[in-house]
């Protein structure tokens, strides 16, 4: 499958979407969709629709945004050094779509690897765990199963 942002699904972006996405723009913290959400099935880019993160990776962190262990596959996320806003970060963005996703910090569980993948539910699609092969997603489904 073939991922990549196109204007047809850049004008499809709610004005929040467009912002966070393009702008690197950053939701509310406890406004996001996605923040307490935990059914299984994986998070997609919102614009390009590749794979992101997956169910079993996701975490309480109470920092207010979806939180993850892990990308579903490294490949999938590009991450960079960001200085903006007087501190050092690291952004996160869709390798494919190179939509700014949120940013990735080192304070995540130490058990799970350590890292806290802080993520806007704006640059986000859930595909349910039972509309994942149907979406075309089938080969990431021992990814959103607990253990």
């Amino acid at each position: 499958m073939t991922y990549e942002k196109t204007e047809a699904a850049l004008s499809r972006l709610t004005p929040e979407q467009y912002r966070v996405t393009q702008q690197s723009g950053t939701e509310r913290a406890f406004t996001g969709a996605y923040d307490k959400h935990f059914a299984p099935g994986i998070y997609v880019d919102i614009v390009s629709g590749a794979p992101l993160f997956a169910s079993a990776d996701k975490y309480d962190s109470g920092c207010g945004w979806p939180a993850f262990t892990k990308p579903i596959a490294p490949a999938m996320v590009a991450e960079f050094r960001d200085t903006s806003h007087g501190m050092e970060r690291v952004e996160v963005r869709s390798a494919q779509g190179d939509s700014h996703l949120g940013h990735v910090f080192p304070d995540g569980p130490r058990d799970r690897g350590g890292m806290r993948y802080c993520i806007n539910s704006a640059s986000l699609r859930f595909v349910p765990k039972e509309r994942m092969e149907a979406e075309g997603y089938g080969e990431y489904l021992d990814q959103v199963e607990e253990g």
